[in-house]
């Protein structure tokens, strides 16, 4: 009995074309501004093709930013204070270039625009909610990693809990952007960062006051 014949592989060229147009549109203009129709005609690509891959505006954001994401590092200097706050001040960068996508030069608004969209595209899809959590979880291993190692050479406490740490870190900045509407910056970063290792560090590591 012949086996049933599989579709065409996907295009990695395609995708990445798609994306790279959605992601400017999207940081040009906002979720708003996005439309799948513009980006399948800026990027060359048939509309068919693009609703396959994607099926609703909220499924290309999401994978926008999923891509975004992707493409931030997390460096390991061996000095965990460093590498938290500079790690925290990517995520800070990345909720700031999101939240003033589509925004009028000038404009001082504090809501907190595509960031909150893509939080409720992945309550409106089971699917991109599933999405979104992959993509935290892959994040979130290598943060993970970056908290054990610094645990493991004594500069954190043995009993520490990695995944509560990165919790109170990364929480604190999607709180103040999606609720607060407060600035995060790197100066933000750093009192974030120093605040949650005051309870986290090894106490002999902590330096004694003045």
């Amino acid at each position: 009995m012949n086996q049933a014949r599989r579709g065409r592989p996907r295009d990695a060229q395609v995708d990445e074309r798609v994306l790279r147009t959605a992601a400017g549109l999207l940081l040009e203009r906002g979720y708003n501004g996005l439309s799948i129709d513009e980006v399948a005609e800026r990027a060359g690509v048939a509309k068919t093709t693009l609703y396959r891959r994607w099926p609703t505006k909220d499924h290309l954001a999401v994978a926008v930013v999923a891509r975004l994401q992707d493409d931030d590092g997390i460096d390991d200097t061996g000095d965990i204070r460093r590498d938290l706050t500079d790690y925290m001040e990517k995520i800070a960068d990345a909720l700031n270039r999101m939240r003033s996508a589509g925004r009028t030069a000038g404009r001082d608004d504090r809501s907190a625009g595509v960031v909150a969209e893509l939080v409720a595209a992945g309550a409106r899809h089971d699917d991109i909610g599933e999405m979104g959590r992959q993509v935290y979880a892959r994040r979130n291993a290598l943060a993970l990693g970056l908290i054990e190692r610094a645990r493991l050479r004594g500069e954190l406490r043995a009993d520490l809990d990695a995944a509560v740490l990165l919790d109170q870190l990364a929480g604190a900045l999607y709180y103040r952007v999606l609720v607060t509407g407060a600035p995060v910056d790197r100066a933000y970063a750093e009192r974030l960062v120093a605040a949650a290792l005051d309870g986290a560090m090894n106490r002999k590591e902590i330096p004694p006051c003045p």
